[in-house]
């Protein structure tokens, strides 16, 4: 593909699953309104693939997560490569007995004799006005539960590989896609690579401090980056790309070079995925480090219907910039 061409998220992934399957007639997609008939889903992301694969492979199921769920679980068993949708994160919760007790943990319980190879797609993000049951970040939960990989990319290139990889994968995946930038363009991807799992990516390079983030407060970052390089403060952006696995030699290394960590995410802050890194980081770099490491992320509260609210409770370049700021202190 022309690399100087330009694709969205919708699009990127939409790509990946029409790639997949001509590839593997064993990958299917199943969930709520992902058939043409549905205009595939409330964001068109599975239009076109039931017209091409047929409604064999795209399913349109009821409004059951848990059915939905139960059914890709049932699939991957017998060696399909269910692609489950999910529409918002928030609805996981319906199944979280299907996706924590079951496909987590059947490679476990079957000592190692049945696998689940199988990817929850989901999206979540505040900036719609949507409220608090239809915008929460829950990747904490599930990078808490052994036996399921979490991916939450930045841009359309990385959700396209993502995609691929995850899919591949022997282990169910939980793909989180962020709504609100769903229409950004991005770099076209080169068709047929693959990104791998658990591999972040130092999207700009710094030596004054790190800034830790996934999703789209990556964008947030890099602005910020961006804004204090004119100061001559340099610093190093990660997208993390998998929250589970996570790549701690990335993380340990740049932090070992900068001395100083600013930990991002749009999920509440408290006992969040920033708190692990925070962590580790202390654990291997205490001796080595220059400053506090700092976390920046939602406020404890659900996501506000008021849009107002909303804008105050999401973290964003200005609580970034006065955390890095605080670390050069």
């Amino acid at each position: 593909m022309n690399q100087a061409a330009k694709l969205n998220s919708i699009q990127a992934i939409n790509l990946a699953l029409d790639d997949a399957m001509a590839a593997d007639p064993n990958v299917i997609v199943l969930g709520e309104d992902v058939g043409d008939k549905e205009e595939g889903g409330i964001v068109g992301v599975t239009r076109g693939l039931s017209g091409k694969y047929g409604d064999a492979r795209v399913r349109s199921t009821p409004i059951s997560e848990q059915a939905i769920i139960g059914a890709a679980i049932g699939a991957a068993i017998v060696g399909m490569r269910p692609v489950a949708e999910i529409m918002l994160m928030n609805f996981t919760t319906v199944a979280m007995d299907m996706i924590i007790n079951h496909a987590a943990k059947l490679r476990f319980m079957s000592g190692g004799q049945t696998h689940v190879p199988m990817v929850i797609r989901t999206m979540t993000g505040a900036g719609f006005g949507t409220g608090g049951q239809h915008a929460d970040y829950l990747e904490a939960w599930f990078a808490h539960t052994a036996g399921i990989k979490v991916v939450a990319p930045s841009s359309p290139a990385d959700a396209y590989g993502l995609m691929l990889s995850a899919i591949e994968d022997d282990d169910p995946v939980l793909f989180i896609e962020n709504m609100p930038t769903y229409w950004n363009p991005g770099a076209a991807p080169e068709r047929g690579v693959k990104i791998p799992l658990g591999k972040a990516n130092v999207v700009r390079e710094g030596t004054d401090v790190t800034l830790i983030s996934y999703s789209r407060r990556v964008l947030d970052c890099c602005a910020v980056a961006e804004k204090l390089a004119a100061e001559g403060v340099s610093v190093e952006v990660i997208d993390l790309r998998t929250i589970s696995p996570l790549d701690t030699d990335c993380i340990l290394a740049s932090v070992g070079k900068t001395g100083r960590a600013v930990i991002v995410h749009e999920a509440v802050k408290p006992f969040g995925v920033g708190a692990e890194i925070s962590s580790l980081i202390y654990e291997s770099l205490y001796g080595q480090l220059k400053a506090p490491v700092q976390r920046v992320g939602a406020n404890y509260a659900p996501v506000p219907f008021s849009k107002p609210l909303e804008d105050a409770h999401v973290p964003g370049a200005e609580q970034i910039e006065s955390a890095v700021r605080t670390t050069l202190k």
